[in-house]
Formats: structure tokens, C-alpha cells, sequence
């Protein structure tokens, strides 16, 4: 099924999607990548970290919704129908 989804202006993600291939293609799509770099990196990458702040809410979020189990999971009981 083909959706018209227009496409994204930013990605955020976590330093775990920090590689040059990754941002690179990315940006190739008209994407800005707003990826912290990794502790490790030679060059780093400059971060717009008041955009990044708005991953945190949206981890926030979820994390609110697993917790509350009637929304994650139901637990209703139903009645079984044996056909014999």
C-alpha cells in the first residue's frame, strides 16, 4: 500500500546512529540529522540539542504508556467456545 507520507525535515536519534554513512545519506534525502556524536569520534558533529531535548519528551511519553498496563496490555477475560 502506497501512503503519501511527506517526508521528514530532522531525524532524531541517539548516539548509537552516529556514522557518516548514516548522516550522510540523511542529508542526501533532505533529512538533518540531529544525532549527539559519539564519545569516541575524531570530528565531532555539531548537535541542535534544543531540538535533541524533544527525543527525550517523546521517550518520556512512551515510557508513561508501558507503564500503564491497561493501555500496553489487556487483560480482559473471554469466555471459550468449545465446539465438540
Amino acid at each position: 500500500m502506497a501512503l503519501p507520507v511527506p517526508n521528514p525535515r530532522a531525524m532524531l536519534a541517539d548516539r548509537g546512529y552516529d556514522s557518516d554513512s548514516f548522516r550522510q545519506d540523511l542529508l542526501l534525502r533532505g533529512i538533518l540529522p540531529i544525532i549527539p556524536p559519539r564519545k569516541g569520534r575524531t570530528a565531532p558533529q555539531k548537535t541542535d540539542w534544543r531540538r535533541y531535548q524533544d527525543r527525550n519528551r517523546i521517550e518520556r511519553m512512551f515510557n508513561r504508556l508501558k507503564q500503564m498496563r491497561r493501555i500496553a496490555t489487556r487483560y480482559d477475560t473471554t469466555r471459550l467456545l468449545c465446539l465438540s
